[in-house]
Order: structure tokens, then C-alpha cells, then sequence
């Protein structure tokens, strides 16, 4: 194959990645583009990768066994192991037409994402191998054991949410490491509070998709905190006791605040000047803390899309998150104001104590 060749393919390949990321995600295709000039592709690049392990897992017309199976031939794929070619030629005609089209189309275009995925540094690699790893393996224990009546404990929900995206939290710290000695400097504190903003983020999804995973077979709340307030998750469903579920949800609202909270000192740990890396960080977090306070305001809620922020809102994280940006103390204050009206946990998870 001619150097021209070569060349053609991976333009080919990044313009495919590009394309793909706004039909997967509109929310990643807005903040990814925000970091600076190295880490886009990268990112990208490993946000993609993640989609087609959550794709795995969603899929319902796969059995445990077959994601088991789909999820450790992706790690091979990864590791460069086994070919993308033959792990998507297998799954792709197995999907369920429920899927999206473009998730569907991501998996058949498997080697073109790892193609882009092998040209990385070997740290970069690294990075995103391990969180593939532990994301797929975790998610399909969780998938395997999936009930209606919730999780064991909160222990449970910690276990949970850093499968699904306290995992990711370290990877992108150690691609923003990568990319800056300064950083790098901090790379201790900031895989610490990294596994606490990627819950933050996860628990705010999980409660505002409360209806939608129960719908799916799945309940990812902790049956500990809602069997402190006499409510049995079992009976959520049903004509279910409101004022008590309610009581529950509180206290789930007050730990995903203190997580967001650790978000916060994550982003202040990168210096002011790396704006697009704090622009990427702040918008996922203002959007995750409006969407704490509709849920919050709205306990009674019976669909995601009643508690689901609107676009006007989004324009309003991004335009005080970029006038703010490099201001700690006006950052500290926008937090403690948007977040004043949410409940205080009564028994916060360990998780938070970082």
C-alpha cells in the first residue's frame, strides 16, 4: 500500500470519526471539540470506543453470554489481538433493530475507529485500552445481574458508576496529564477526585433515567437508601408510596451533589489558562447540576424527558461557563448558588470523601 494511500485512508478515517461522533452524541460532539488542538482526536477517538462497549451491553437481543463473549473480543481488538474486521462482521448482523442507526453503523465501521485508535502514543493507548478493560468487564457482571428491585447498596451504586464512567474520569486525566507537565503535576489529586466527577455525572443520569432503565429491565438505584425511608424498590412500578420514594431520591440528589461538588475541584486543579480542557470540564458539570435541580424540583416525575434540561439552558452553561472560566472564586460562587437549593446527604456515600 502506497504512502498516498495510507494517508488518504486515515484522512478517510478522521472525517468518518468526526461525522459519527454528531450522530452518537451531540453533547460530546459540542465539548470535545473545545479541547485544545492534540486532544480532540484523541478523545474523540476514545469516547467512540466507549459507545461501541456501551453498545454491547445495550444491545437487548444479546444474551449474557454473548456480551461477555462481544465484550472481551473488543479488548482483544483493542490489544490488537483479533481483527476489528472479524469482531464486526460477527456482531453487527446480530444487533438488535431496536439500536440506533448510527450506533449500528459505528460497529460495522469498527476498523476504521481502531485504525485511528493504533496510531496513538503508548500512553495514550494504554489509557484507553485499560478503560475499555475494566468499563466492559465491570458492565457485564452488572448486566448479568440486572433486577427491577435495584442494587444491593450504595457500595453497589459506587461499584456501578465507576464501571460506567468513573473509569472514563481517569483516562481523560491521564490523556489531559499527557498532554501537560503542569498537569501532570497534579495527576495524584486529580485521579482521586476523576473516579468522583465521572459518579457525579453517572448518578444525575441514572436518576433523571429512572423510568427509562425500568422499562429496559434494569433499576440502578441502591435499595438501602430508599429501605431507611420504608420504601421497597420492588413495588416502584406499581401505585407506588410517592412521599417516600420521594425521601429516597433526596438523599440520592444530595450525594450526586457532593460529587458534582468534587467535579468542581477537579476542574480548579487545571490551570486557568487551559481553557478549552476547563470549558470541557464546566459544561458537563453546569449541565449535570441544572439537571440535578430539575430533577430535584420535579421528584414525581415518570419520564426523563420531563426532567431533561432545555437547549436554551445549555446555552446558558456554555455562556457562563466561558465567561467564568479562568475565574476560581466567581466559579465557587456560581456553584454554591446553583446548587443551594438541592438536599445535603444525610449518610454520604465514601465515595465522595476524597
Amino acid at each position: 500500500m502506497s504512502q498516498g494511500t495510507l494517508e488518504h485512508m486515515a484522512t478517510s478515517d478522521l472525517e468518518y470519526q468526526e461525522n459519527i461522533l454528531q450522530e452518537v452524541s451531540r453533547t460530546f460532539a459540542l465539548t470535545i471539540p473545545q479541547l485544545p488542538m492534540d486532544l480532540p482526536r484523541v478523545v474523540g477517538n476514545a469516547y467512540l470506543l466507549c459507545r461501541i462497549a456501551d453498545t454491547i451491553e445495550d444491545d437487548p437481543s444479546l444474551d449474557a453470554d454473548l456480551k461477555r463473549h462481544f465484550s472481551e473480543s473488543f479488548i482483544q481488538v483493542i490489544g490488537g489481538d483479533l481483527s476489528a474486521r472479524s469482531f464486526a462482521d460477527e456482531l453487527h448482523p446480530l444487533l438488535s433493530d431496536s439500536m440506533l442507526d448510527a450506533e449500528k453503523d459505528l460497529i460495522g465501521h469498527t476498523e476504521r475507529v481502531i485504525r485511528i485508535t493504533h496510531g496513538f502514543s503508548e500512553r495514550q493507548r494504554g489509557a484507553l485500552a485499560r478503560c475499555i478493560r475494566i468499563m466492559s468487564r465491570g458492565m457485564a457482571d452488572f448486566q448479568q445481574n440486572k433486577t427491577l428491585g435495584g442494587l444491593a447498596d450504595m457500595a453497589q451504586m459506587d461499584r456501578y458508576c465507576y464501571y460506567v464512567a468513573g473509569v472514563v474520569g481517569e483516562m481523560l486525566t491521564e490523556l489531559f496529564c499527557d498532554h501537560s507537565p503542569e498537569i501532570d503535576a497534579h495527576r495524584s489529586e486529580l485521579q482521586k477526585l476523576a473516579v468522583s466527577f465521572g459518579q457525579g455525572l453517572q448518578m444525575t443520569n441514572i436518576l433523571k433515567d429512572i423510568w427509562e432503565d425500568r422499562a429496559r429491565g434494569a433499576c440502578w438505584l441502591p435499595r438501602d437508601v430508599f429501605q431507611r425511608v420504608g420504601f421497597n424498590l420492588d413495588g416502584l412500578a406499581e401505585d407506588y408510596e410517592r412521599e417516600k420514594f420521594s425521601l429516597g431520591l433526596s438523599q440520592l440528589i444530595g450525594v450526586a451533589r457532593l460529587h458534582l461538588q468534587n467535579a468542581l475541584g477537579y476542574t480548579l486543579l487545571i490551570p486557568g489558562h487551559e481553557v478549552g480542557i476547563r470549558r470541557f470540564c464546566l459544561w458537563a458539570l453546569g449541565m449535570a447540576v441544572l439537571t440535578l435541580r430539575k430533577v430535584h424540583a420535579n421528584r414525581d416525575f415518570t419520564s426523563g424527558q420531563q426532567v431533561k434540561i432545555s437547549r436554551r439552558s445549555v446555552k446558558s452553561v456554555v455562556l457562563v461557563s466561558n465567561l467564568s472560566v479562568s475565574n476560581d472564586t466567581l466559579l465557587k460562587l456560581l456553584f454554591d448558588g446553583f446548587t443551594r437549593s438541592l438536599p445535603v446527604a444525610e449518610n454520604p456515600s465514601k465515595a465522595v470523601l476524597v
